[in-house]
């Protein structure tokens, strides 16, 4: 593998920056928003999964009793 110089490096990596497409300030919040929404129903979820097994949970302990 031929060796670059660093001068060669940083114009290398100059050249990949300007290929970069950032996304728009409406794409941006678009995205957060729907991060928090499904974080949020995904949670929701997880609760009631939670609540449902501690329910069972319960019950067969109250039987061993």
């Amino acid at each position: 593998m031929a060796k670059t110089s660093p001068v060669e490096f940083v114009k290398q990596v100059q050249a990949e920056t300007k290929k970069i497409v950032w996304p728009s300030r409406r794409e941006t919040v678009m995205t957060g928003v729907m991060v928090v929404i499904m974080t949020t129903l995904l949670g929701l979820f997880f609760f009631g999964v939670d609540a449902m097994f501690d329910a069972i949970v319960r019950f067969l302990l109250s039987l061993a009793q």
